[in-house]
């Protein structure tokens, strides 16, 4: 772990206690109001030297600690792209900083398009794999043998099941499948789509894989849930636009703030 992040671990514990946090939330597009909602202390960015900008609208950049039903969280209220810098390891900070603080899980969320009809606008679906189609990896350049990190069980068994089951308790119909990364910030074109169709992608986004692996290599278990903001390109004659995503972002957002709340209640 980095000397940053212990140094930044301290600083936070400073101000919104020691009591160590049990879940990371990493919000997507149009769910930063959620971080409005822990009862803790919320710390901007700017406030954390090395933590990113999130300068992407519809994010909300600051970290938040505290309770959220009734479990200790940090809730990050958005996060750096690759397509923002060039940087596909953005996170890792933020993430080493969350380790420190005591966590062992780790759940994404993030705005996807669909490739399956059955999974309209406004779906939810938790992810059970993922394809790296943009072919980046966060931990080029890290120097041990950690860096050789295994993604077989990339997305936990358990955790999976346990949002499946608060899914089921709150009456929210969340599918499952494959998500695969592009990079961004353009769009995929039709022929990319019906190639990572092919390769057996559910949804297309330009987040979370990265958190993901950064994740595992740091010893966290990991979920994430995609909200469907749009069918993805070809798919429909639906426009598709940043400002579309965040228009059509609260509807899935909502059906996915029901599951998280239920999974936090579920563990306490």
């Amino acid at each position: 772990m980095s000397k940053n992040a212990e140094t930044l671990a301290a600083q936070i514990q400073g101000a919104a206690g020691k009591d160590p946090v049990k879940v990371g939330l990493i919000l997507g597009s149009g769910l930063g109001h959620i971080a409005d909602t822990v009862d803790g202390v919320a710390i901007p960015y700017d406030d954390l030297p090395g933590f990113p900008h999130a300068g992407v609208s519809g994010h909300n950049p600051k970290l938040v600690v505290g309770d959220l039903e009734g479990v200790r969280v940090a809730v990050f209220g958005g996060r750096s792209h690759y397509y923002e810098n060039g940087k596909a390891e953005a996170m890792r900070l933020p993430l080493e900083v969350l380790k420190e603080l005591g966590a062992d899980t780790m759940i994404a969320t993030n705005a996807a398009g669909s490739l399956r009809p059955d999974m309209p606008t406004g779906s939810i679906m938790c992810l059970s794999d993922h394809i790296n189609f943009s072919g980046l990896n966060p931990l080029i350049g890290e120097p041990t043998d950690a860096r050789f990190v295994p993604m077989t069980d990339a997305y936990d068994t358990d955790l999976r099941a346990a949002l499946h089951k608060a899914a089921k308790a709150t009456d929210t119909n969340m599918a499952d499948g494959v998500y695969a990364w592009y990079s961004g910030p353009s769009f995929e074109t039709p022929a990319e789509i019906k190639a990572i169709a092919t390769l057996g992608a559910d949804a297309v986004g330009m987040s979370t894989v990265p958190e993901v692996i950064l994740a595992r290599f740091l010893g966290l278990k990991a979920a994430a849930i995609s909200t469907i903001t749009n069918m993805a390109a070809g798919m429909s004659d639906e426009s598709i636009s940043h400002s579309h995503t965040k228009a059509m972002a609260p509807i899935g957002a909502a059906k996915l703030e029901k599951v998280l709340r239920g999974f936090l209640k579920a563990q306490t």
